[in-house]
């Protein structure tokens, strides 16, 4: 709450605190008259603050006019009985209130229940007050577009989620199908589990343990949406032939590949995670194999394989040796900090300009060799938490591919024992009609 204060009433964004108003509190010193009402009822715990937001279309609204809009909506919405801070942020293109608002009731002592009755009876009120005032606002607002802030920053980053992996498994089942049958047994093949006897229709990835209503995902994605892509299609589309093995260059190597070092312990974890993930070579890598928790984890790629890096870099196989190099490294970095300590002091104490750039120059290679250390020793903690999680996770992938290679060996043997019947003469087949006629 007081980082959320902090920040809505900032002198940068709002002409030092010229536009910050509050309602049933003072704003310079609201943070310590919230906590005091929530020490008072004993409400200290869960949700202490909840911060709102509403907007103006650029070049419309002045800073007064939108500043004392704001304060209208908070006296309206929650006057009667929370604390609220208002301030108008100039620093933008468009001109924005934020609301901070105590989550216990100076009143009674009640939290606020926030829902989506209150946000529309926010925005109904903010819209009158907008329009009393002159100004614009949002006649047809668009339904299902927001996003959580975690997913947007993810695809910003083209970094996979897990609803992104859903859409996306469906996506590749709808393609393959012609009817909801279809789909539903497409989607199964994969691993999800669906529930149909509920108001909505809902999946649960493989390795989770909720389910996600598909309309959740977006418009394309309700049920009728469903069905009218499935309808579009002609004929089902087959998955693409997998990708043959490119043919290796040849490397002349001095010695016996059988006196090659062999992988064990944390390398051999993390290497394992990785080809699991599809990510080091295949003969016939196929993403739409990899486990969905799996293609998950690709959204850590990038420190997953400096971790894998560093254990091999420096032959670390096992837990102690790993501990080993981190107490090493943290040793380094003790003395590290007392060299550049002894630096800085010679620094003060030095008068001949030669002699400081000297000592500056010393201090920031002592810095850049404190970094890299930093940067080991934080690789080392995470393989540290990070292995457990792996060795947990590979289990729960395993019974997958196990019944994944079942029902493969279940269809090659139904594939060879038709092949093999249609090559029987009839006088030997073992149906009813052959056997008439031998009686």
């Amino acid at each position: 709450m007081q980082q959320a204060l902090g920040y809505a009433t900032a002198d940068a964004k709002t002409e030092k605190q010229l536009y910050v108003s509050g309602v049933n509190c003072d704003p310079f010193t609201a943070y310590e008259q919230m906590q005091r009402t929530k020490r008072q009822y004993q409400k200290t715990d869960g949700i202490v603050a909840f911060h709102g937001y509403q907007s103006f279309a650029p070049g419309e609204a002045t800073p007064e006019i939108a500043h004392a809009i704001g304060v209208k909506l908070a006296q309206e919405l929650w006057g009667d009985r929370f604390e609220v801070v208002v301030a108008t942020h100039l620093d933008k293109d468009h001109l924005h209130n934020h609301f901070v608002l105590n989550s216990v009731s100076f009143i009674d002592g009640k939290r606020y229940y926030d829902n989506k009755a209150s946000y529309a009876r926010m925005r109904q009120v903010s819209d009158r007050l907008c329009k009393e005032h002159a100004l614009s606002v949002i006649e047809q607002p668009e339904s299902s577009k927001t996003k959580h802030y975690g997913e947007w920053k993810a695809e910003q980053e083209n970094r996979p989620t897990w609803r992104g992996l859903i859409r996306e498994d469906i996506d590749t089942a709808i393609a393959a199908s012609m009817t909801m049958t279809q789909f539903f047994a497409t989607l199964q093949k994969q691993g999800y589990a669906i529930k149909t006897n509920g108001k909505h229709l809902a999946v649960r990835p493989p390795g989770k343990e909720r389910f996600v209503r598909l309309r959740s995902l977006g418009d394309d994605y309700t049920e009728e949406a469903l069905k009218e892509r499935i309808l579009q299609n002609r004929q089902p589309k087959r998955q693409p032939p997998l990708p043959l093995p490119r043919r290796k260059r040849v490397i002349r190597v001095r010695g016996s590949w059988r006196s090659g070092r062999k992988f064990t312990g944390l390398q051999a974890l993390y290497l394992r995670y990785l080809y699991e993930m599809g990510i080091l070579p295949r003969h016939r890598a196929s993403p739409r194999r990899t486990h969905f928790l799996l293609r998950q984890e690709l959204r850590h790629l990038t420190l997953i394989t400096e971790q894998t890096r560093l254990l091999c870099r420096r032959s670390i196989t096992t837990k102690d040796e790993l501990l080993v190099y981190l107490a090493g490294l943290r040793e380094e970095m003790k003395q590290g900090y007392s060299s550049r300590k002894a630096l800085y002091n010679r620094l003060r104490r030095c008068k001949q300009p030669e002699q400081r750039d000297a000592i500056k120059l010393q201090i920031a290679e002592t810095t850049r060799q404190l970094a890299k250390l930093r940067k080991e020793v934080k690789l080392c903690t995470g393989i540290l938490t990070r292995s457990e999680g792996i060795v947990h996770l590979l289990r729960e992938c395993e019974p997958e591919s196990h019944f994944r290679k079942e029902m493969n060996a279940d269809e090659r043997r139904k594939r060879s024992s038709r092949s093999s019947r249609q090559h029987e003469p009839a006088g030997h087949r073992d149906d009813g009609q052959d056997f008439r006629r031998r009686r």
